[in-house]
């Protein structure tokens, strides 16, 4: 069984036993959370789309981790006029793994 769930202003598609990096969810590690934002649910040929989300639909997930992916790195450069700007960005993200899928 797999399901599609937004989170963070991005979906992903999800089965039990995996490990994803989603944006930044406060909570501690070990917590177990529960995703209501369920898009679709599809088991072999049966599917089901919610009309934008199914209604009573959750996947439950336990943080295993928090933290920063690595720096992408930002340059900017003007030809001939002398203009340089470095920056670096790190985006904070919470891994979590797929315990289990209620449709």
């Amino acid at each position: 069984m797999y399901a599609v769930i937004k989170t963070g202003g991005k979906q992903y598609r999800v089965i039990a036993g995996e490990k994803i990096k989603v944006e930044q969810i406060p909570a501690d590690v070990g917590a177990e959370i529960s995703l209501d934002q369920v898009l679709m649910v599809g088991e072999g040929e049966t599917v089901k789309i919610g009309t934008p989300t199914l209604s009573g639909a959750t996947v439950t997930a336990r943080v295993v981790s928090q933290g920063r992916h690595p720096k992408v790195k930002i340059f900017k450069m003007r030809r001939r006029k002398h203009y340089q700007k470095h920056q670096g960005h790190r985006q904070n993200y919470t891994e979590l793994e797929i315990s289990g899928i209620n449709a």
